[in-house]
């Protein structure tokens, strides 16, 4: 497997390479899970675990502690405010470093299921906020201060329960819409990326099991982690994979810490196989000399390399970049050279979004012409490849 990008250029992040590790299992070994080898331990080596007491106190807390016996545990009274995470400017400087070591774990009390209509019908409360990640663009961190490890809502039994209700008091879908044509789409890891989620506990799966049991509706997470063990689950159709994909020189400069782009596309038709409906984000779309250029490469590829089965099905959402004052500041302290890319003032407006935070976005003429142009792509490299949603 390829190699995620390093930090030893000027300018950019000191990190681990996830990637090409050494190590093999002996021949004759039985198959361990993919989040107990090598690999998960290069993306999550939990030292520091900060914990509500009622999460530790919870089956799914003890079932994580258990599994992280070599841990320090701190309790908290609040999974939001955490003085040594959230309100320290030094860890800036370890931001990757706190994503690998860190986690948090709390309780979530506010069970909502909210209306979005564009990706998904719903967003259903998440099992998680934050990424082990680092991807230069993510929103999430935004509200979060100086650090961004996972939390994982332990409470998974009362967020499955809600999503159940959700579901049956919606009655089958009766109108077609751009999310699906049959099913009510949930979003499930809105904040969070379930794949990574799965390498500590089994959250993802238990939501995953829960929509295989709701024929009116689907679960629908993005994804740029490829985590074998997803493949185990059984998801029967109920569960949507939505692949986040970008040229292969953004991916390198932006997102750190992730599975290659090329192993993600390699990924769809073992996951279609195993039972998901497997779409596709292009996302996000970073404006920048030969942009252009390196999209075609990108879908070349898809439509070299993606067989038949994989097409007939699959969809895409585009979505262009948005970026945010704060989160700009709080890169120049570990990555200023993908700030390079994403803070173009010349061709960024400001911009409300619906939870309140100030945003800077393409300007509205910039970002029609790039969508237009890129839908132009599509049609050529990729015409199997229908447009489900485009922000």
């Amino acid at each position: 497997m390829g190699q995620a990008t390093g930090g030893s250029a000027a300018g950019g992040p000191e990190q681990q390479a996830l990637f090409g590790w050494s190590e093999t299992a002996p021949a004759g070994e039985a198959r361990r899970l993919f989040r107990d080898g090598p690999e998960a331990r290069r993306m999550l080596d939990v030292r520091e675990v900060y914990a509500e007491p009622a999460a530790l106190d919870s089956p799914r807390g003890q079932q994580i502690v258990a599994r992280l016996p070599g841990a320090r545990v701190t309790e908290v009274p609040n999974h939001w405010r955490i003085p040594s995470l959230h309100g320290n400017d030094g860890n800036v400087a370890r931001w990757v470093r706190t994503k690998t070591e860190t986690l948090v774990l709390g309780v979530k009390h506010t069970l909502a299921t909210r209306p979005n209509g564009r990706s998904a019908d719903w967003i259903a409360p998440g099992p998680s906020n934050g990424c082990a990640m680092a991807c230069a663009y993510c929103y999430v961190p935004r509200r979060k201060g100086y650090a961004n490890p996972i939390t994982l809502f332990t409470n998974i039994e009362a967020i499955v329960a809600h999503v159940r209700r959700h579901v049956r008091a919606q009655g089958p879908k009766t109108e077609p819409n751009q999310c699906d044509p049959e099913a009510w789409v949930y979003d499930i890891g809105e904040n969070g990326d379930c794949s990574v989620d799965a390498l500590i506990c089994d959250n993802t799966a238990d939501l995953i099991a829960a929509f295989r049991g709701l024929p009116t509706a689907k679960a629908s997470f993005a994804t740029k982690f490829v985590n074998p063990d997803l493949l185990t689950l059984d998801p029967r159709g109920r569960t949507r994979v939505r692949f986040s994909l970008m040229p292969v020189e953004d991916s390198r400069l932006l997102d750190l810490r992730t599975s290659p782009i090329a192993e993600r596309v390699a990924a769809a038709a073992d996951f279609l196989d195993a039972g998901y409906e497997v779409h596709f984000n292009l996302s996000p779309v970073v404006l920048r000399e030969g942009w252009q250029r390196d999209w075609v490469d990108l879908l070349t590829h898809l439509d070299d390399v993606l067989p038949a089965r994989v097409k007939e099905q699959a969809a895409a959402e585009i979505i262009m970049l948005t970026h945010n004052q704060a989160l700009h500041e709080v890169n120049l302290g570990w990555h200023p050279r993908a700030e390079e890319v994403l803070w173009q003032p010349a061709v960024q407006e400001a911009k409300r979004s619906q939870n309140g935070d100030l945003n800077v976005r393409y300007a509205r003429d910039v970002k029609q012409r790039s969508l237009t142009r890129l839908r132009q792509l599509l049609a050529t490299h990729a015409p199997w490849l229908r447009v489900r949603y485009a922000f």
